[in-house]
């Protein structure tokens, strides 16, 4: 069976010309396929901002000031983990100039990403220091006075970017990484004494997500709005024509006609029912993780921060990576023993249909999981993409915090569910009926069993179903 491809058929040309209702008709397919692609391409600028406008939300402007949080459910962020403690903030290098970051020996996990999430640079452990402890200094665009030695030195192409840290709660527990992460000193190179303050927001609630704005005509604005206040950069000059077509242009107002809204609202809402394709439906043969399984890998490029390959831009890896997460970097990405951590994905059941938060499933993990460090599963809402909200009020379950009733072959049986089954509810994450939720495995210190398959985690199994339903249909 053919596919149906979007493409109007005889439209009137006459003498090769085209008749006016031709010449409509082409000029609303022709913007509107132009919006669908460049609502992909800038999905990360605007995600970036929703980080942004979170903090601004909570009181805490740009470049004026951090936070630091234990995430839990009540923080809306594209798949946040309450693995790690986080620093984070928007730095404002217009306003602050070149920008110093001390980071001092210890377990840290951190990057720099620009207001496109691309990758400046990796700190802590991923990065030159490699958890020694150094300083970094990230130049704004067109910096050309004296840079200091004895920095870690790179440069931004855009003014507004994220500090992201994590630290590992190997000592002292989450208090003692809350504690750690306040140690990390940012300030402006000109002035070491203005040292950005923390402000702690784990018990307050927190959206840094573009979720209010990504099916709507919002999210133009806020794209042009960025792309007004940022440098325009080079490879991204065919992309800016797209916008220039579709009236977003920079130093020029944002101020569509009511065509032209039609288009941008449709092109929205269509763009991310394709990024959600990407997400949670990929065809691609290099997402599994193990053959016969369920489990995929999320980062589709390992060891490259900015999709890249050596040929081309992967538009359909950045898609999926950018539609269910935030910040990119080749640590986060790279399949080695030892190194950081690796992100396994479970949308689907052991049957291929989708995770339904009205069941109850089980997931065996095998013992011992191949972690230097720890491991954890954390599910999360598929809507929101963020973890799961409900009573129970808790999203993971992992080695670092939880302990386990084993079967007799040392394995551990987790629960996913409206309710606990008996007995079971230490080992169990509550999700809600009429949402859909996934799962994140993440091994924190791969060893190599976990990357060679020798050891793989088991699928997820349904183990019972909201009274009155149908079974779940076959593979999609």
């Amino acid at each position: 069976m053919n596919p149906q491809l979007p493409i109007t058929k005889g439209r009137a040309f006459e003498h090769g010309f085209p008749t006016p209702d031709t010449a409509r008709s082409i000029y609303d397919e022709q913007d509107f396929h132009r919006a669908v692609e460049a609502y992909r391409f800038f999905y990360p600028t605007v995600s970036m901002e929703g980080i942004f406008n979170g903090n601004r939300q909570l009181g805490i402007e740009d470049g004026k000031g951090l936070v630091v949080l234990a995430a839990g459910p009540r923080h809306v962020a594209f798949t946040a983990n309450s693995d790690t403690p986080y620093a984070t903030g928007a730095l404002d290098l217009r306003a602050m100039g070149p920008v110093v970051v001390d980071v001092p020996p210890g377990p840290f996990i951190g990057l720099i990403n620009d207001h496109h999430q691309r990758w400046i640079l990796d700190m802590g452990i991923p990065g030159p220091d490699a958890g020694k402890g150094g300083k970094y200094l990230v130049l704004p665009p067109g910096f050309t006075g004296d840079v200091p030695t004895g920095h870690h030195v790179a440069r931004s192409l855009t003014y507004k970017i994220l500090l992201a840290l994590r630290a590992l709660p190997i000592d002292g527990g989450t208090a003692g990484a809350m504690n750690a992460l306040r140690q990390v000193k940012v300030h402006s190179l000109s002035n070491p004494a203005a040292v950005l303050p923390y402000t702690d927001i784990t018990t307050r609630s927190l959206d840094a997500t573009p979720l209010r704005w990504e099916d709507n005509l919002e999210y133009w604005r806020r794209l042009h709005t960025i792309i007004d206040a940022e440098p325009a950069l080079a490879e991204f000059r065919p992309m800016y024509g797209v916008l220039a077509a579709l009236g977003l242009v920079k130093g020029k107002g944002f101020s569509p006609g009511e065509r032209m809204q039609r288009i941008l609202e449709t092109a929205a809402r269509v763009g991310l029912e394709q990024m959600r394709v990407e997400g949670f439906a990929s065809q691609r043969a290099d997402r599994k993780v193990w053959e016969a399984r369920q489990w995929e890998w999320i980062g589709l490029v390992p060891d490259n921060g900015d999709f890249e390959t050596r040929d081309y831009l992967d538009l359909q890896a950045r898609d999926r990576w950018f539609v269910q997460a935030i910040v990119a970097s080749p640590a986060m990405f790279r399949r080695k023993v030892g190194f950081g951590s690796i992100y396994f994905l479970a949308a689907r059941e052991q049957t291929g249909a989708y995770l339904d938060g009205g069941n109850t499933y089980k997931l065996t993990v095998p013992q011992p999981v191949p972690a230097k460090l720890f491991w954890s599963v954390t599910a999360y809402d598929s809507r929101t993409r963020s973890q799961v909200q409900t009573p129970q009020d808790k999203a993971v379950l992992g080695s670092l915090g939880d302990t386990f009733e084993r079967n007799s072959d040392g394995s551990v049986d987790l629960y996913f569910g409206p309710n606990a089954p008996a007995g079971k509810e230490r080992q169990w994450i509550q999700t809600m009926p009429g949402t859909g939720f996934f799962l994140y495995f993440r091994i924190y210190g791969p060893e190599a069993a976990s990357l060679d398959g020798t050891w793989k985690v088991g699928d997820v199994t349904l183990v019972g179903q909201r009274t009155g339903e149908a079974k779940p249909g076959a593979k999609a």
